[in-house]
C-alpha cells in the first residue's frame, strides 16, 4: 500500500516542481540498431516514423503484435549523423523487443546490440532541467518533464557530479513517480502490458504515424482509430486512501480494470492510474480491492 508522503518525499517533490531533481534509472533497456538499413528496417516494425528522425531528435513508438497489442514501447533516438538508432525501453519490454528485432532482421544490413548493461539513464526534471543538462556532455532526450541523459556506465560518476555541481539535487524514483502519475503518462509494465492497444492507453497521438508505410499491427490500429471506439481507456483515479497497484477495480459488481500505479501526491493526495472499461467514465466511483477503498474516476491529466 502506498504510504502517506514523508517530509523527505515532500521536499523531493518540491525540488522536482520548483528547481531540478536528478534520478538515476539504471534498469532502463537500450538497444542500438545499426547498419545502412536500420531506419528502413525499424520503419516496418514500429508504429512511428523512424526514417524521419533527424540527428539529435527522437520519437516515441511501440512494437505491436499482429493483433495490435503492445509488446514494448520505446523512445527511438538518432544520436548523430550516421544511420545508427538507439531504442530506450522500459525493462519489461526489453527482452521481447530484442528477440523480435533480432529475428526479423535476417537478410538485411542491420545489427541489433543490447547495450543496456553498458549505459545508464540520468533523468532531470523540473523548471531548471534544460539549464542543468548543459553542464554535461551526453546523449540527451528532451521531454515534457525535463531532460534524460543516456550515459556510458564508465562516465556515470563524472556526468552525475557535473549535474549536481550545476544545481541538480538527487531525488528518489518514488518522488519522480508521483509526477508521472499526476501527468497521466502510462508506463509499460504498469498501466500498459501485452494485452493493451495503443488507443486504450491514450498514446496514439504521440506514438503512431498514420502517414508512413506498413508496420506490424497497423491494420488493427488504423481500423480502431478511424472506424471504432476502444473498449477501454486510460483514466486517473482520486483514491479515498492509499492503495496497492494490482488491486481489482469494480463498478458495482463488475470488474472494470486493475490499478496500474498509485502514489500519495503532496498536492493531490492518493492518486492512481488504470486502464478501465469504457463504462467507468469520469465522475464514476469504483471500488478498489477488498479493504473498502474507493476512487473517483477522472479525466487526465489531473486538474
Amino acid at each position: 500500500m502506498a504510504e502517506a508522503p514523508t517530509v523527505e518525499i515532500d521536499a523531493q517533490y518540491r525540488q522536482l516542481r520548483e528547481e531540478c531533481g536528478l534520478v538515476e534509472r539504471p534498469d532502463r533497456g537500450l538497444l542500438i540498431v545499426g547498419g545502412a538499413e536500420a531506419a528502413e528496417y525499424l520503419q516496418g516494425q514500429l508504429t512511428n516514423d523512424t526514417e524521419a528522425i533527424e540527428p539529435g531528435r527522437w520519437v516515441y513508438a511501440a512494437l505491436l503484435d499482429r493483433k495490435g497489442h503492445m509488446q514494448a514501447d520505446m523512445r527511438v533516438l538518432r544520436p548523430g549523423e550516421g544511420p545508427e538508432l538507439w531504442l530506450d525501453l522500459e525493462p519489461e519490454g526489453l527482452a521481447a523487443a530484442a528477440r523480435h528485432l533480432q529475428m526479423y532482421k535476417i537478410g538485411r544490413e542491420v545489427e541489433v546490440v543490447d547495450a543496456s548493461d553498458a549505459h545508464t539513464l540520468l533523468s532531470l526534471a523540473g523548471p531548471r532541467a534544460t539549464e542543468v543538462a548543459r553542464s554535461a556532455e551526453a546523449v540527451s532526450l528532451h521531454t515534457d518533464a525535463g531532460v534524460d541523459l543516456i550515459v556510458p556506465v564508465a562516465e556515470r560518476d563524472r556526468v552525475r557530479d557535473a549535474l549536481l555541481a550545476a544545481g541538480a539535487v538527487e531525488v528518489s524514483p518514488e518522488a519522480a513517480e508521483i509526477l508521472r502519475i499526476e501527468a497521466g503518462r502510462p508506463r509499460f509494465g504498469a498501466e500498459m502490458g501485452t494485452e493493451t492497444m495503443p488507443a486504450e492507453a491514450g498514446i496514439v497521438e504521440q506514438a503512431v504515424s498514420f502517414t508512413k508505410g506498413c508496420y506490424i499491427g497497423q491494420e488493427t490500429v488504423a481500423r480502431l482509430h478511424y472506424k471504432g471506439k476502444p473498449n477501454r481507456h486510460l483514466r486517473g483515479l482520486r483514491l479515498s486512501a492509499p492503495a496497492r497497484p494490482g488491486e481489482a477495480l469494480r463498478l458495482g459488481e463488475k470488474e472494470v480494470g486493475t490499478l496500474g500505479s498509485a502514489a500519495v501526491s503532496p498536492a493531490l493526495g492518493p492518486v492512481g492510474l488504470a486502464i478501465l472499461r469504457r463504462e467507468a467514465e469520469p465522475g464514476a466511483t469504483v471500488g478498489v480491492g477488498e479493504d473498502g477503498v474507493t476512487a473517483e474516476v477522472v479525466a487526465l491529466p489531473f486538474g
